[in-house]
């Protein structure tokens, strides 16, 4: 079954708006009830978003394909998967999606709507770890896509799962998600000011996956 364009940026908005209102929710839930501790805060944020994001790839990949996240959808137009009028569609309602998400959690917890993060996330490290988790991020989608797409949904959430606990950064490895972070003030936020360094990394992670795994993944015969 196809589904339109309409319906699949729909998706798309739906996904992502629900993907950034459980990180943030989450993140404002697990910091209430850690009693400080950050570590047991960071294991309730990582739950939930590897558990939402197995969700939402298994009911919203059959429409849109689940990116939820422009670097994904870059790299699908770069390998034909989207044309780029479908691309920036895409793209504009995972952005629009996720700061929607992000008010939504506020609602909920009865904060301000609109607040901007004080996180600081900068530095070599930060970044650094914004490209590799983006790296594994892509890299698995692709070479999962291809070779057992009926596991793509528990390979992500799983690959995302890790990002929190072996970067750095604890992995956003999401343009759009890195925006509507930076407009909360909470567990999950990140300065405003930071929002640049981490998506500049998190596509040049991106393109080095799928460079690197269109490489590895060619026949030999088709490389002459």
């Amino acid at each position: 079954m196809t589904f339109d364009l309409l319906r699949r940026v729909a998706a798309e908005f739906v996904g992502s708006l629900i993907l950034a209102g459980v990180v943030i929710g989450s993140g404002v839930m697990a910091q209430r009830l850690a009693g400080g501790n950050d570590a047991i805060a960071l294991l309730g944020n990582t739950l939930a978003t590897a558990t939402v994001l197995y969700v939402l790839i298994s009911a919203l990949a059959p429409i849109s394909g689940a990116h939820f996240n422009p670097a994904v959808t870059l790299v699908a137009m770069l390998r034909r998967e989207l044309s780029r009028t479908e691309a920036f569609a895409f793209v504009a309602v995972q952005v629009v999606g996720c700061v929607a998400g992000a008010v939504l959690a506020h609602a909920m917890f009865e904060l301000p709507l609109v607040q901007l993060g004080t996180i600081e996330r900068a530095g070599a490290g930060q970044w650094l770890s914004e490209a590799v988790a983006t790296f594994a991020l892509v890299a698995c989608i692709i070479l999962v896509s291809r070779f057992k797409p009926n596991a793509i949904a528990p390979a992500v959430a799983c690959a995302i799962a890790a990002g929190y606990w072996w970067t750095a950064s604890t992995s956003f490895a999401n343009p759009a998600i890195t925006v509507a972070r930076s407009l909360t003030d909470t567990f999950s936020g990140i300065a405003p000011a930071d929002v640049a360094g981490f998506i500049g990394a998190q596509m040049l992670g991106a393109l080095a996956a799928a460079w690197i795994v269109s490489w590895i993944i060619k026949s030999p015969e088709n490389m002459s």
